[in-house]
């Protein structure tokens, strides 16, 4: 009998163990979007992506804190839908693609936020300058992907001082600044939960 009590006990705690194990998630970029949002000569906003992106998230859902983001964006995928205006913007005055190609986002803190929000805390690095920022996040629930694969979403929001990432570059006109310094980031990724590699026979 008491031989039967660890086995059965193990047998218990197993729901509870694999629910408390963290999980491990991969970006489709494919299905998602990297968007800034900036003010031109104050009276109108300019819009744009960013095509190309990759990330890792492990969610620790027992102790969120203990969950980690890392994402990537190839700024040369800067997409504005006026090819004059992404040129400007991977020049030397702008985003200067040929020294930094990359933005990247490494989390430091993650933490609950009302019922379904999250706060992402975070190095930001672009323009070769890394500063704090936070993300305002809401989480899907889970759910199949036509394949069987386990999928969530994500959706993001922050603001950043361009100014803050050494991208000063402005001309002033009758109206005020011809680019605003405030960004807003909007983000919304879906991401595929990895699967547990098995062992070769």
């Amino acid at each position: 009998m008491k031989k039967l009590l660890p086995a059965a006990l193990a047998l218990a705690l197993a729901p509870a163990l694999a629910f408390a194990a963290p999980s491990t998630w991969t970006l489709d970029a494919s299905h998602s979007n990297a968007g800034f949002a900036v003010k031109h000569l104050v009276i109108s906003t300019v819009r744009g992506t960013f095509t190309t992106l990759s990330g890792k998230l492990v969610l620790d859902e027992a102790n969120l804190a203990k969950s980690t983001v890392e994402a990537t964006i190839d700024v040369n995928s800067i997409d504005t839908q006026v090819p004059d205006r992404d040129t400007h913007l991977k020049s030397p005055d702008f985003f200067d693609v040929a020294k930094y190609p990359t933005i990247t986002f490494k989390s430091t803190k993650v933490s609950k936020a009302g019922k379904d929000g999250l706060k992402v805390t975070g190095d930001l690095t672009m323009h070769g300058v890394t500063r704090p920022v936070t993300l305002d996040v809401t989480a899907s629930p889970e759910v199949k992907g036509m394949g069987g694969e386990t999928r969530r979403g994500y959706a993001a929001t922050t603001k950043v001082d361009r100014k803050d990432f050494g991208l000063v570059w402005n001309k002033m006109v009758e109206a005020g600044p011809a680019v605003g310094d405030q960004v807003t980031i909007t983000l919304d990724l879906e991401v595929v939960k990895d699967q547990p590699k098995t062992a070769s026979k």
